[in-house]
């Protein structure tokens, strides 16, 4: 089968041709991986989505630290192509998503049956692919985690991005007052179609006058709830926004920076900081994960979720991908899409 392969820590936006020194390298002849119980399932890949956690964990940068050689991914969609004797939940030619560590940037996965999720009538195979990390993290850290209710207002940084789509689209569900921060004008109509209640373009207004104008006219006290997956000056200067009681939940560090939350202004406000790993709870907190992406299924199939795809590319062009990823070319997620002429076994 075809996969890409890490097998050099560097920069994933160099074509995977493998040359010295280059960090990804474009396998066509990699063994595919065989059932390992009797309750696994194999699945040929349709779409696997980009993270930002994939484009750190190739250059070394991510917490988490595989041995070399390894093939990068994680959320995917596919079809059921193998079961193990004891697999009940899935038949071969059932569409199913999942998430895995490692491994997705490739045309066959295996899971336990445990970990896969059947696919609902009617929803775009492809697009779920790009479904379960940005729109689980969303989930966990809005529903779970925060509690958003009805009335409060959230304010999400870099919300044209993957897992900002995915806060906002959850933010107007779960009936919130949505302020979305975004750069440039295509990004602010995208947000504005989705039904945002205010969008902060970067590239022309500041930020804390623009919201502090929206929340005066709407007569709101301030920030009930903080989504950041950005980090850097943005986190800073949101914090003048936030009102007694918010939650900051810290998602990512796409700016680069870590930013500093000052514990005296956080104790004096009663604010409450949440960091969210989405990945740990696959270790500590399964049920949760199980709950959160069942729910967010449900409303996929529904028509209350929409998986906005910015960009598809093939396998030999993940570079390409990861570099859309990198330039924050995206509006929504970026696309590892595999053709029908993947080889049959």
């Amino acid at each position: 089968m075809e996969a890409l392969v890490c097998r050099n820590l560097g920069d994933p936006t160099v074509p995977p041709e493998g040359a010295d020194g280059s960090a990804l390298w474009l396998s066509r002849d990699h063994p595919i991986p065989q059932l390992k119980s009797r309750t696994s399932v194999r699945v040929r890949v349709k779409a696997t989505s980009l993270n930002f956690a994939n484009y750190l964990q190739v250059q070394g940068k991510y917490q988490e630290k595989p041995p070399l050689p390894f093939i990068p991914g994680s959320d995917y969609s596919g079809t059921v192509e193998a079961v193990g004797e004891a697999v009940t939940k899935f038949k071969i030619g059932d569409p199913v998503c999942s998430f895995a560590a490692l491994g997705s940037f490739a045309q066959f996965i295996v899971a336990d049956e445990s970990e896969l999720f059947l696919v609902p009538k009617g929803c775009d195979l492809v697009a779920v692919g790009a479904f379960p990390v940005a729109y689980g993290t969303s989930h966990v850290a809005l529903v779970h985690r925060a509690q958003l209710r009805a009335g409060q207002v959230l304010m999400v940084l870099g919300a044209a991005g993957g897992v900002g789509v995915s806060a906002v689209q959850i933010g107007k569900i779960r009936g919130a007052t949505v302020i979305g921060v975004a750069r440039g004008s295509e990004k602010v109509q995208f947000l504005k179609s989705l039904g945002v209640d205010h969008v902060v373009d970067l590239s022309k207004e500041e930020m804390s006058e623009s919201v502090k104008g929206f929340l005066k006219a709407r007569k709101l006290k301030g920030v009930d709830v903080l989504y950041d997956p950005v980090g850097g000056k943005l986190t800073k200067e949101s914090l003048k926004l936030l009102k007694w009681g918010a939650q900051i939940l810290i998602i990512g560090f796409a700016s680069g920076e870590v930013p500093l939350v000052p514990a005296n202004i956080a104790l004096v406000k009663n604010w409450t900081v949440h960091g969210l790993y989405w990945g740990s709870y696959r270790i500590h907190g399964p049920r949760v994960l199980e709950d959160s992406l069942n729910e967010l299924l449900s409303w996929l199939a529904d028509g209350l979720l929409t998986v906005k795809i910015s960009h598809t590319f093939g396998l030999r062009h993940a570079n390409l991908a990861f570099a859309a990823l990198k330039n924050r070319e995206a509006i929504g997620k970026v696309l590892i899409v595999f053709d029908e002429a993947s080889p049959k076994l």
